[in-house]
């Protein structure tokens, strides 16, 4: 139309980075986080995240730069989700359960320039730069956390050029008056977070400003957010950044309670001490609530919203959970879809339902939250639409603005993904009559243990170098406490001979502890008449061996 005018008045490029200025403005002496006894308002989180921005530029980032992280939830991993974009770097959150080797095969996948890391985590950033060294790659300088309430620790650099920075004194070098580097096209790549590929080919997810900003206000959403809540962090951080409410916490001017290790005691000190209102995770997390002893449960002081992910939670779980006051939203997302793409949004008339019926229908992985454009179950080859008859399997697949914009230095793969202008979840579901979705499988035999996602193929690969095992094959066993767990089923070499303690104890040895079984059944595998393993065999024979016994399943 005549007179439109497109400037710098009517547009700006979307970004979360406003949610933090705006909570400094509006409620600038509002607890924005608490740690402990450590506290600060979003007036200090302002200028504490100028600062480290500014100290960050001083460093020699520049814009589309990364900076890595290894760090718990804790305050400065907060700050870090704003601080690097701020910055006009690309912020990298790593799984604090990785390895040294997985460690820095992403560090040199994503050629961070920086990383941060908590003293817990010292040793595998120390471990993860000596094999980079080994490989005469450059590695990253390193930023220390030290805990609050802490003496400094000492690090051992005999012999190494690096320079180890103090994470406070890092800070405490930046300005305040520091120009934040804004993004100059929301497309521009606000984070890289990692799924669970193999080590000799991860898959690095890039996320825009434009995503995070919408994905962020979705989230708040979907959780039914009002104005000032208070969040608990029970969901890593380092998990899609946080399902994107590291940014939608600053959005409704949040308080965020933070704690290092998720404990039952700690969930319900915090629940009482805080007056917590939302919270979330795997349903690992449902788990430790329910089966909490008695001394460490204390009663709610109001409903507590909790956004779940991963498997659907069992109805004996629901039941307990609602019946201690939490209001359970499930949600159904992927690293490629910034955490929640789907939401099971429940209808006043199931009130009405039996409990068994209830949980049913609220096991469902829904339909697209308002920030995605669609949600549906295809034929991967022809594209048509399943049927919603609740039985015809398809792929799910979505498409929006809160889907990634591609995968680091893998454009095939990204192509691939989106090819036939949806993007290919990987995972097979069918869709109910009332349009909401319903996942039954997932195409690539991925295990889902504590909000984890697994890939038995890796696992698989790991346990076939072992010189006994002639043929395995790795599927999900049911797991009360973590959902499920790697179970391996191993045909040995003709002659020889090995213990389920000594394949577990060889699976710790070259995998990170929690991607190793946690059981072996030894026995000739059923195939097909090709020769393929037939898995749906074997899901079947695990389910019906029941849950591992808590002591066991200890990750």
């Amino acid at each position: 139309m005549d007179g439109i005018d497109r400037c710098a008045a009517n547009y700006v490029p979307l970004t979360p980075i406003t949610f933090l200025e705006r909570s400094a403005a509006v409620y600038g002496n509002r607890i924005s986080l608490v740690y402990g006894r450590v506290q600060y308002t979003w007036r200090d989180t302002l200028r504490r995240c100028t600062k480290l921005a500014s100290a960050f530029v001083r460093t020699g980032i520049a814009r589309g730069d990364v900076v890595a992280a290894l760090v718990p939830n804790i305050p400065a991993m907060y700050e870090l989700h704003f601080a690097v974009p701020m910055a006009g770097a690309v912020f990298c959150s790593l799984n604090i359960r990785h390895d040294a080797a997985m460690v820095s095969t992403l560090l040199s996948h994503s050629e961070a320039r920086i990383i941060v890391v908590d003293y817990q985590f010292e040793h595998i950033v120390i471990g993860a730069i000596k094999a980079m060294s080994q490989r005469k790659e450059k590695p990253p300088r390193v930023v220390i956390i030290q805990e609050y309430d802490q003496p400094p620790s000492h690090i051992d650099t005999t012999g190494s050029a690096l320079e180890y920075l103090e994470f406070e004194s890092f800070l405490a070098s930046g300005r305040p008056d520091f120009e934040i580097r804004r993004p100059k096209d929301e497309w521009d790549p606000i984070a890289l977070n990692y799924t669970s590929g193999t080590t000799s080919r991860p898959k690095g997810v890039i996320y825009s400003h434009r995503g995070a900003y919408l994905n962020a206000l979705s989230a708040v959403l979907l959780n039914d957010m009002c104005s000032l809540p208070v969040y608990l962090w029970t969901v890593p951080m380092f998990h899609c950044n946080g399902w994107c409410l590291t940014w939608g916490v600053a959005a409704q001017s949040g308080t965020n309670i933070c704690q290092r290790n998720v404990t039952a005691k700690e969930i319900f000190d915090n629940i009482s001490l805080h007056k917590v209102t939302h919270m979330g995770g795997a349903p690992t997390v449902s788990n430790i609530i329910i089966n909490a002893p008695i001394s460490e449960q204390k009663p709610l002081p109001r409903q507590v919203t909790m956004m779940s992910g991963g498997a659907p939670l069992p109805s004996h779980v629901l039941y307990k959970l609602r019946a201690m006051g939490f209001r359970i939203v499930h949600s159904y997302g992927l690293t490629e879809t910034y955490g929640p793409a789907t939401v099971c949004s429940w209808k006043p008339e199931w009130d009405s339902l039996p409990q068994d019926e209830q949980a049913k229908l609220s096991s469902r992985q829904g339909l697209q939250h308002i920030g995605l454009e669609a949600a549906d179950v295809k034929d991967p080859v022809t594209m048509e639409s399943a049927p919603a008859d609740g039985k015809t399997m398809g792929e799910v697949m979505l498409r929006g603005n809160s889907v990634m914009s591609g995968y680091l230095k893998d454009l095939k793969a990204t192509r691939e993904a989106f090819n036939g202008g949806w993007f290919r979840s990987g995972d097979l579901g069918v869709k109910h009559p009332d349009g909401y979705i319903e996942l039954k499988d997932r195409s690539k035999d991925i295990i889902i243990s504590g909000g984890e996602n697994i890939s038995s193929i890796e696992v698989e690969c790991v346990l076939f170098s072992h010189p006994s095992v002639l043929e395995v094959a790795v599927v999900g066993r049911p797991d009360d406490h973590w959902g499920e767990t790697p179970c391996a089923f191993v045909k040995l070499k003709d002659g020889c001979s090995a213990t389920e303690e000594e394949i577990i104890k060889f699976s710790r040895e070259h995998l990170p502890h929690y991607m190793a079984p946690r059981s072996v059944v030894f026995k000739d595998l059923p195939k097909t008449s090709t020769g393929k393993t037939q898995k749906f065999i074997l899901k079947k024979e695990a389910k019906a061996m029941g849950s591992l016994p808590k002591r066991v399943s200890k990750l």
